[in-house]
């Protein structure tokens, strides 16, 4: 069993505050027209919006939950993406470069605002969700403020988006704010317990120390051989000094076969780094750590920190030679070791 795509996904677990935040307004009837959910990957921004959708295309609700029963035909419609009320804008598939497109385009966003002014075909709200807003260009940023500036009556855009920063501050000061935050362990276990149930305690374990309280990003590791890079990266730091750059080609042609291979290898190489520096800074290192930190002054590992964090933004943003951005990597870890 995996977990569900968002808009198929009924639980949600670990933001409290913020569906009772969405469910106050609701009752009251003071609906703010933008939503804008903020919080690291995969801790449930997309799952909450489409909750969130759900409940407002199912009515008004009679209990004290945005939960909405599978069976509901609300709840069909928008896992099937057929609700007539209701439009998904993400980033699109490029037929021509056969790749998914690395921005959101100003024409999805125009079909925003033809969209929202139409009459809802059920008398309630339209809903748009734009997951993964901090995607859009500047062209398709422009084109969203219009419709923020001036927003039809009973519709809602819910924005899902990581890096808020990104964002144009006139979009973000037009939107009311949700921030989510890292789950805790004891939430991250249950989750997982149901979601991989196939996997020991001990699998499951190390995933919730690796995920750093995002279920998203444990399902990721999970699917994608994540445990065996997380062991891949644990041995490379273990051994940096005596790791040959030659043998970076071997990983990089291993990790370049896996769709997400190359984001869990950078996120696992610098959380690895970022772990090892902080516990050598409070004197909690343990004996590999200890040697690792010694090979450098504490500045220099944070300025390999911000140079692998670059690497791996700039590789992905523009979708260049994942291959190469390994070895490249791995030459900036080993590069200024004895």
């Amino acid at each position: 069993m995996s977990a569900p795509e968002p808009r198929a996904n009924p639980i949600l677990l670990g933001h409290d505050a913020a569906e009772a935040t969405i469910l106050d307004a609701i009752v009251a009837g003071r609906m703010h027209h933008a939503w804008l959910i903020t919080g690291p990957e995969g801790v449930g921004k997309a799952t909450l919006a489409y909750r969130f959708a759900r409940r407002l295309l199912a009515g008004r609700p009679t209990g004290p939950s945005l939960a909405l029963d599978p069976s509901h035909p609300v709840f069909k419609r928008v896992a099937a993406g057929s609700h007539a009320d209701m439009q998904t804008v993400e980033r699109a598939y490029d037929p021509k470069r056969k790749r998914m497109r690395t921005q959101i385009a100003i024409d999805d966003i125009r079909k925003i605002n033809n969209f929202m002014h139409l009459t809802p075909a059920e008398g309630g709200w339209r809903v748009i969700v734009v997951d993964g807003a901090e995607e859009m260009n500047q062209n398709s940023a422009n084109a969203l403020l219009k419709v923020l500036e001036e927003p039809p009556p009973r519709a809602v855009i819910l924005l899902v988006c990581s890096s808020p920063g990104r964002l144009l501050p006139t979009i973000r000061s037009r939107c009311r704010r949700l921030r989510l935050g890292q789950l805790d362990d004891a939430t991250m276990h249950t989750l997982l317990r149901q979601y991989l149930p196939a996997l020991s305690d001990g699998e499951r374990g190390r995933l919730v120390t690796l995920a750093e309280g995002s279920p998203g990003r444990a399902m990721v590791m999970a699917e994608d051989e994540g445990l065996a890079i997380s062991t891949l990266v644990d041995n490379l730091l273990a051994n940096i000094e005596h790791f040959p750059l030659s043998k970076g080609y071997e990983i990089a042609d291993r990790l370049a076969r896996s769709e997400t291979g190359f984001s869990t290898f950078m996120d696992l190489l610098r959380a690895g780094v970022s772990s090892a520096v902080r516990a050598a800074a409070r004197g909690h290192a343990d004996p590999e750590q200890e040697r690792m930190v010694a090979l450098r002054p504490i500045d220099a590992w944070g300025d390999l920190w911000h140079g692998l964090t670059r690497l791996q933004d700039e590789t992905e943003r523009f979708a260049l030679d994942k291959r190469q951005a390994i070895v490249a990597g791995l030459g900036m870890l080993i590069g200024n070791t004895p």
